[in-house]
């Protein structure tokens, strides 16, 4: 069974950081490209960064400079590390992996609130 399990969302002042983690199980992550989406209250649920099974990484342009994505396949993990965040990145954020071989997983998601 695949499992994507999220942690590190939280409270934090506008201007602070914060290091999501997606833990993967029953799949290899490094074998799969990952993205991390966003869904603000009342808004549709969207991209925010990817990073592919090998090593490439894209970002929308809202977060660029701010946030960073990246892998630690040993752990099976994938990351999202937001600095300078805003009271507009505020939403519930998910993991998402695409396999390659076409089968996708969603996490349960985990919310970021940046607030002051």
């Amino acid at each position: 069974q695949v499992q994507l399990v999220e942690s590190g969302g939280g409270l934090v002042q506008p201007g602070g950081s914060l290091r999501l983690s997606c833990v993967g199980s029953g799949i290899s992550a490094s074998e799969s490209d990952m993205d991390w989406y966003r869904q603000a209250p009342g808004q549709q649920r969207g991209p925010v960064a990817t990073i592919t099974h090998y090593g490439s990484t894209s970002y929308i342009d809202s977060v660029k400079g701010r946030f960073t994505i990246s892998r630690d396949n040993a752990k099976n993990t994938v990351y999202l590390q937001m600095n300078s965040l805003k009271p507009e990145d505020t939403a519930v954020y998910y993991c998402y992996l695409r396999s390659r071989i076409g089968t996708s997983y969603w996490g349960q998601g985990t919310q970021v609130t940046v607030s002051s």
